[in-house]
């Protein structure tokens, strides 16, 4: 899958999780490419591009070893339980080196999951990995 395709299908996940959770679960939604061992910004929605840029290396701690972790696929995700404000939430692999990185920046996944309207917002996500992983993001 291409970009443009890529990003259709993340912000169609995103409305439908708004939707099943009757509120915003994450409002920030980033693909970064590791390619050559260089982070690069690839698409973004959300409140604060720039800062999202500046502050990624200290947003990402929670979630750190997993991104770095070689045994993950196309399609696999993890949650952060304790990303705070501009802390990592989520992430999902979309392509070899490609990450979605999923925020919200006011919550924390703890703060998201105990609303019991959070295991519906889950199934468009775990939707959204089948089809990465039957068609990865190739850059």
């Amino acid at each position: 899958m291409n970009l443009e395709q890529a990003n259709q299908r993340i912000q169609k996940c995103a409305d439908r999780m708004n939707s099943a959770y009757k509120k915003v679960v994450f409002d920030e939604w980033a693909v970064v490419s590791f390619m050559e061992r260089k982070g690069r910004l690839v698409s973004y929605t959300g409140p604060r591009r720039e800062d999202f840029q500046k502050n990624f290396a200290n947003d990402i701690k929670e979630l750190r070893v997993e991104l770095l972790d070689n045994t993950h696929g196309v399609g696999d995700f993890e949650f952060a339980r304790h990303g705070v404000g501009t802390g990592v939430e989520a992430f999902m692999i979309l392509g070899l080196g490609i990450y979605l990185i999923c925020n919200h920046t006011g919550k924390s996944m703890d703060d998201i999951t105990k609303d019991p309207l959070w295991l519906a917002a889950q199934v468009p996500f775990v939707e959204m990995s089948d089809q990465f992983r039957a068609n990865r993001l190739v850059l």
